[in-house]
Parts: C-alpha cells; structure tokens; sequence
C-alpha cells in the first residue's frame, strides 16, 4: 500500500529510461550492448550518487567464501577480461569461445567481457565428457574454450583433432603446459 500510486518510487533511473524507450519517446540504439548500455550506466549512475552502492555480483560457494562485485568493479574486471581475450588470445568480433565452467565467478564474468567484446560465448556444463567437447570445437568451430583444471585432461585428449582451436584458457591457481591461466592474466 506504501507504493500505491506512487509507481516512481520502484521505478530506477535506468529503468525509466527504458521505459521511455518502449513508449517511443527516446531513440532506440542501433546497436545495443548489455555491459556497455546497462553495466557501464548503473555504474554511472552509482558513481553520481543517484543510488547508494549495491552488489551487482554477489556470490557465495558452499563453504562460505563470498565474492561481492559492485556494478564498477564488474565493469572494470569485464573490461579486463575483455581485453584479455581480444588483446592476449587475439580473439575478434563474431570469434567463438566455449565455455565449460561450473557457476564460479568467473563464469558470468566471461559472459560480460564476451559481450562487451562482441565475442559468441558457448557454454558447456562440467559433466560433459571429451566426445562431447571435441563435438562442440567442431561444429562451433571454436578458437577458443576456457575451463577449469577438471576438464583440461579431455580438452587436451581432443585438441589436435580441432583446427580452429588456436587458444586453451584455463582457471586454475596453478598452470598447465600449453594453457593460458585466466585467472593470473586477468
């Protein structure tokens, strides 16, 4: 009953603005992109303090350990992660990446730099097994796959049959011979 009548009190800044976008009183991009268009403005709009800082990103794993990014820091690290695999592993507009992660943090950080860098992201669930992965290098035909230290062995089984692979990223706290550490890069 607080809210009745009153819709401008749920209604944020960012989302009016879409708002205004759907009732044809503001101009629709040409070319929308999620981290740059939403990401980057509630950063704006947190940094102008217009709305007190809140997590965008808050994860927390089976034992406890949290990781809280706000709606800046996510936008920096995506942006470091962007320029990781545009400037490291030389991926371009429209390349392909496989993703095979469990939902740790990086994860959906991948997902925001692949965005932001205009890069096709493939995901993949832990549980697939080496056919599996040398199907999906194959038909994406994939320069790129990002895992954990769990799959590495099967993507390594299947690698040399993957023309197109050209970049193996791994997120490890220790390194593997001829495997990028995303984690360190970034």
């Amino acid at each position: 009953r607080t809210f009745h009548g009153h819709p401008r009190l749920l209604a944020s800044d960012v989302y009016s603005q879409y708002e205004s976008v759907r009732r044809g009183e503001q101009g629709i991009p040409k070319y929308f992109n999620f981290a740059s268009d939403v990401l980057d403005r509630w950063s704006e709009i947190e940094k102008a303090g217009k709305r007190p800082p809140s997590p965008a990103f808050w994860w927390v794993d089976g034992e406890g350990e949290e990781v809280k990014w706000s709606f800046e820091e996510l936008g920096f690290l995506s942006r470091k992660a962007a320029n990781v695999l545009t400037k490291v592993c030389g991926l371009q507009k429209g390349d392909r990446m496989v993703v095979i992660l469990p939902r740790v943090p990086e994860w959906w950080l991948v997902h925001v730099a692949c965005m932001r860098a205009g890069i096709v992201l493939i995901p993949g669930i832990s549980q697939l097994s080496a056919k599996d992965i040398l199907y999906r290098l194959q038909a994406s035909k994939a320069t790129c796959i990002l895992t954990d230290d769990t799959l590495a062995p099967a993507v390594d089984s299947v690698a040399s049959e993957c023309q197109s692979l050209k970049t193996k990223l791994i997120v490890s706290k220790g390194s593997r011979e001829g495997w990028l550490n995303f984690t360190d890069l970034c």
